[in-house]
């Protein structure tokens, strides 16, 4: 991450890794949207949304996998803050050839929430993987990128 003046945040100036203090920062609510996508075989998409998979309902997983995710991103993440989550929202599209895959977060705190949106997307992704890895061995995981983020307020 960097500031405005383009200096990296997460460094101090001997180049040592160091988490940002935010205490003087006041809360807002911020917004986080990111998205992703996991390629598979059209095959596998067509077991996904008939709920054909051996393991069970693949897109309910997944939901459910990226919240508890995002709810643990602080724990998977060194550097980035523990924050109080205030909403986090997995959504799934069953494609042709994949799965398209968009998390939302909210939060009202004194930093952002696009780690977690992330990682909900990444973690939805794996467990995606996970759930089809019997049926599908050219499985990709794409492009997992923040396309919106939010602040409102102070």
């Amino acid at each position: 991450m960097e500031d405005k003046t383009g200096a990296l945040t997460h460094v101090d100036d001997s180049g040592a890794a160091r988490m940002v203090d935010v205490s003087a920062k006041s809360p807002s609510r911020r917004t986080a949207r990111a998205r992703g996508r996991i390629a598979l075989s059209g095959s596998t998409a067509r077991l996904i949304r008939e709920n054909a998979i051996a393991k069970g309902d693949v897109l309910a997983v997944a939901r459910v996998a990226g919240i508890m995710a995002a709810k643990k991103t602080s724990e998977i993440v060194p550097l980035c803050h523990n924050i109080v989550i205030e909403k986090v929202e997995v959504d799934l599209e069953v494609e042709e050839d994949g799965v398209a895959i968009e998390a939302i977060a909210v939060c009202t705190q004194k930093t952002g929430i696009e780690m977690e949106a992330l990682t909900a997307v990444a973690a939805a992704a794996l467990a995606i993987w996970d759930m089809c890895k019997a049926v599908d061995k050219g499985m990709r995981i794409e492009d997992i990128r923040l396309v919106e983020k939010t602040k409102e307020g102070a």
